[in-house]
């Protein structure tokens, strides 16, 4: 079976897509804190890579092999990024800057579940509200969405935080988890 060029190129090819997005899976598990859980991904990932480099370095006198293996590992990268999408792990902070001061914003915000910090802030053209919110990856476009249906011209930087301690925000996120946040 493995004579057949073609089906030794889909195999390797198929085998790097999968190692790869094992290997992409587990990098960000481990960049996320579940330690345990990406240990258990790597003793799979493992064992496809040696089978996949195997099969490569056995015939490397072809070389599209090679080119299946590398283009097999471009592939698993971009499966292995959007896996990552879809479990979505972790939190982002989303910091919002009005273009007008607008007192309602924040209400609105918090209706939906989302605990929500503001402040007065000074720009170039005068006053804004500064909004500080922290969710769920996986509720990320739904409150990008939500901020631009109550603030179309609304300024929004989001980025990941490494730790939350203490306030509104630990008892926002337990009832994030259990389920609590409003569609």
């Amino acid at each position: 079976m493995l004579q057949n060029s073609y089906i030794m190129v889909a195999i390797i090819l198929i085998i790097n897509i999968v190692y790869v997005s094992f290997f992409t899976t587990r990098m960000i598990l481990t960049l996320k804190g579940y330690r345990y859980i990406a240990a258990f991904v790597s003793m799979f990932e493992i064992v496809i890579y040696v089978v996949g480099l195997g099969l490569v370095l056995d015939n490397l006198n072809q070389i599209q092999n090679v080119i299946a293996y590398a283009v097999g590992y471009g592939i698993g990268v971009i499966v292995g990024m959007k896996i990552e999408e879809k479990l979505a792990l972790g939190y982002i902070t989303v910091n919002v800057i009005t273009k007008e001061y607008d007192k309602a914003l924040p209400g609105q915000l918090r209706e939906r579940g989302y605990g929500v910090t503001n402040w007065e802030a000074n720009g170039l053209e005068g006053n804004r509200m500064m909004l500080q919110i922290l969710t769920p990856r996986k509720y990320e476009i739904r409150l990008y969405d939500t901020i631009k249906e109550l603030d179309p011209k609304a300024f929004i930087i989001a980025y990941e935080p490494k730790t939350i301690h203490g306030g509104f925000w630990v008892k926002q996120v337990r009832s994030i988890r259990k389920g609590k946040m409003k569609q």
